[in-house]
């Protein structure tokens, strides 16, 4: 199946019908959203390296999604799965499929309930923009359709409480979404409850106009505030920055480990066949000798290969004081301290986070280390693969000369 065409019919298809379907009121679930929700699907699933298969159906669920807000805004779930099976039974997509791209928009009604990855990712995309700088720009629009259905004014305040208490009751389902979107929703849940709080204290303020505060303290106290924002506000981005990379190089080195796994694998099987089969018929087949012994090689060499990339070093696993003083040990890496007592290991923690210059240079060097083992890694797994690629067909070629040479095998 042509997954990438039918992706450009869907594409086409819910362009056309946000075209030709209008509703004044939907001033926040329009094309742009929906196309910010494809965007946001699209990013998540590039992360999970999906299959196009599962790609197409989380990227199907993601246009359909809203498309049922023309024919009954409360039940919209419902409405768009049905068009989005109708129209994909037109295409000739598979049940099976249609089904799961059903399940992941029914999925997105809150709250949320996702029951695989693919539900998953889409659910985070649909409400990506909680945890994005964004917010209040949409919010704002989803207060005006909201008044707009409702036919009726909803205050700021009671916009804002709601608002407080949905972010609070909502929680993102993917590893990659939590790291990359949960402090900016955290940020954006406190501007919220401070603008409640600076309203509360305004109305005490009127009610009390004797109550006053000198100019002098309110500029000083403004610097204050701004100073802390100041100071906090890269620490989150930093911490974020760190975990996103951790967890990249995490997996990456999880997917070069599966990679090597298969070599091992492949290739012992080979040596067996080799070893049980091939080496017992060379005496009567003198002209296979050659190719069974490059063959032999190429195996072998893989196998030995792909597990060196996979082998792990340890170092010695004690650190001194003087490592200590000189902020020169990662005690985030258990290789340098797993010889350690708890007692040692708990001060240097301590001198660690007591530090905030030692702390950001253990992450950074923690950072650092895992790319070179992961570089070392991903060399050793690319030349085991070009091995195990050129000697195989070494390894034919000397077959199929052997053959034409002796006209048998």
């Amino acid at each position: 199946m042509d997954y990438k065409q039918l992706q450009i019919d869907v594409e086409k298809h819910v362009n056309d019908y946000f075209n030709t379907h209008q509703d004044s009121r939907l001033v926040y679930h329009n094309l742009q959203h929906t196309k910010d929700v494809v965007k946001a699907t699209h990013q998540i699933a590039n992360h999970y390296q999906l299959s196009d298969e599962d790609f197409f159906i989380v990227s199907a669920a993601a246009w359909f999604h809203d498309t049922g807000y023309f024919e009954d805004a409360m039940h919209h779930e419902v409405k768009g799965a049905e068009l989005a099976n109708k129209y994909l039974e037109h295409l000739g997509v598979d049940e099976k499929i249609r089904a799961q791209i059903s399940g992941a928009i029914l999925s997105t009604k809150i709250p949320q309930k996702p029951a695989n990855q693919l539900e998953n990712i889409l659910c985070d995309a649909d409400l990506f923009h909680l945890g994005s700088e964004d917010f209040r720009k949409r919010g704002k629009l989803m207060h005006k359709e909201a008044e707009l259905i409702y036919g009726k004014d909803i205050s700021k305040n009671e916009w804002r409480i709601k608002d407080i208490q949905f972010l609070e009751s909502q929680h993102y389902h993917t590893d990659y979404a939590k790291l990359l979107l949960d402090d900016q929703k955290q940020k954006n849940i406190d501007k919220i409850k401070n603008k409640l709080s600076a309203q509360k204290e305004q109305v005490i303020f009127d009610e009390q106009p004797t109550a006053l505060t000198t100019p002098a303290v309110l500029v000083q106290e403004k610097k204050k505030k701004g100073k802390k924002d100041k100071d906090d506000r890269p620490d989150k981005g930093i911490e974020t920055m760190f975990r996103i990379t951790s967890a990249n190089n995490q997996r990456l080195s999880d997917m070069a480990d599966n990679k090597a796994h298969i070599l091992i694998t492949v290739n012992s099987i080979m040596l067996s066949l080799i070893v049980s089969l091939l080496l017992k018929t060379l005496g009567s087949h003198e002209n296979l000798i050659i190719p069974t012994f490059i063959l032999l090689m190429v195996s072998l060499t893989c196998v030995v290969v792909s597990i060196l990339s996979t082998r792990p070093s340890i170092p010695s696993g004690i650190f001194t004081p003087e490592d200590m003083d000189n902020k020169k040990v990662n005690l985030l890496f258990f290789g340098n301290f797993y010889k350690m007592s708890l007692p040692s290991y708990t001060d240097g923690m301590l001198k660690v986070m007591n530090d905030k210059d030692f702390l950001y240079g253990t992450l950074i060097t923690d950072v650092y280390s895992q790319g070179v083992v992961l570089g070392r890694k991903y060399k050793l797994i690319r030349l085991a693969y070009n091995i195990f690629m050129f000697g195989l067909i070494a390894a034919v070629l000397a077959f199929v000369v052997a053959y034409a040479a002796y006209g048998k095998l």
